[in-house]
C-alpha cells in the first residue's frame, strides 16, 4: 500500500502558517507529499520545495478574483489530489499538524479498511486558541473531519476544501467513513496578533466582496483573540516538530488572556449544555456518511 500526502499553501511564512511543521508531521508516513503552492512574496515556495526529496511541489497561481465561498481553497486541494498515485491519500492543511504518537496507527486503520465498503477515516480536532495552553470546545468548533480516503481517482475536495465527497455520475455524494482515533493538531488560531490580523484579512477575502469586507472585519495591526467562546486547558503534548515553535511564540502567547473571551450567546450555552451531558451535538454537520 502506497499513501500520498496532499497539502496546499499560500504566503505561509508571512501568514505565520506552521506549512514546514506540517509537512514534517505528513513525510514520515508518506511515499510521497504533493503539495499545491500558490504564488506566494516571502519564500514560502523554496522553504517547501526544499524540505524534503519525498515533496514535490506544483505551482499554481490563485485567482483572487474568486471570492465567493472560499472555492479556491477547494480547487487547489484538488490540483494536488488529481496528482497523487498513492492508494491511499492523507490530507492536511497547512495549519494542521499530526502527532508521532499517531504516525504508526495511520496505515493499519488505513489496512482495515480495505476489505470493507469503508472509503475513508475521520480524524478528531485539538483546536488550539491564542495560545498553545487551551483548546476550543463546544460547538463553536468542529469535532471531526475526514482526513484520509481511498485514492479512486473519484474523490474531489468539496466547499472550502474542509471536506470531500466522490463523484458518482453527474452527481457527487459523501463518502462512507468510519471514526478513528487518530487526531489532527490544528493551530490556524495561534499565530502572532499581526500576523493573525493579516490572516483573518487574507482569508475572508476569498468568501467576501470588499463591502463586506469594509463592515466586518476590523482595521486594525493586531488581532485580539476575544473570538472565543469557551476553552478549556490543554493537558495532553503537542507534536514534537511543534516544540520550537511553541517555545518561540511564548514572547507573545504568555499574554493570552482567556477572561477576555466572549460570553456565549444562549443557544449555545444551552447546546453545549446537552453535548456535556450526552455527548450529542444537536445539529452537527457531517461531510461524510460514517460507518462502524
Amino acid at each position: 500500500m502506497k499513501i500520498s500526502g496532499v497539502s496546499f499553501v499560500r504566503n505561509a511564512l508571512k501568514l505565520s502558517y506552521p506549512i514546514i511543521e506540517s509537512l514534517t508531521s505528513l513525510i514520515p508516513v508518506c511515499d510521497e507529499v504533493i503539495v499545491a503552492v500558490g504564488n506566494s512574496d516571502d519564500g514560502t515556495l523554496e522553504a517547501v520545495r526544499g524540505l524534503s526529496p519525498k515533496i514535490r511541489v506544483i505551482e499554481t497561481i490563485w485567482d483572487d478574483a474568486k471570492r465567493e465561498g472560499g472555492r479556491i481553497l477547494a480547487e487547489q486541494t484538488n490540483i494536488a489530489l488529481n496528482e497523487a498515485v498513492g492508494d491511499w491519500c492523507l490530507y492536511l492543511q497547512a495549519d494542521e499538524v499530526l502527532h508521532e504518537d499517531d504516525l504508526e496507527k495511520i496505515k493499519p486503520e488505513m489496512i482495515k479498511a480495505e476489505n470493507r465498503d469503508i472509503e475513508a477515516l475521520i480524524f478528531r480536532y485539538r483546536h488550539f486558541y491564542g495560545s498553545y495552553d487551551y483548546i476550543g470546545t463546544g460547538r463553536q468548533w468542529y469535532r471531526r473531519e475526514i482526513r484520509a480516503f481511498k485514492n479512486t481517482g473519484k474523490v474531489v475536495s468539496w466547499g472550502d476544501a474542509q471536506g470531500f465527497k466522490k463523484r458518482v455520475g453527474n452527481d457527487f455524494e459523501k463518502l462512507r467513513a468510519r471514526q478513528t482515533e487518530l487526531r489532527i493538531f490544528h493551530y490556524g488560531w495561534v499565530r502572532p496578533p499581526k500576523a493573525q490580523q493579516l490572516k483573518q484579512q487574507a482569508f475572508q477575502r476569498l468568501y467576501h466582496d470588499d463591502t463586506w469586507m469594509a463592515e466586518n472585519v476590523l482595521k486594525q495591526d493586531e488581532f485580539d483573540y476575544d473570538s472565543a467562546f469557551e476553552l478549556e486547558f490543554f493537558k495532553g503534548t503537542h507534536p514534537r516538530v511543534m516544540h520550537d515553535r511553541i517555545e518561540k511564540d511564548r514572547e507573545w502567547t504568555q499574554r493570552f488572556d482567556q477572561k477576555r473571551l466572549k460570553k456565549k450567546p444562549l443557544l449555545v450555552k444551552l447546546t453545549d449544555g446537552i453535548e456535556k451531558r450526552t455527548g450529542w451535538r444537536i445539529g452537527e454537520y457531517k461531510n461524510f456518511t460514517e460507518v462502524k
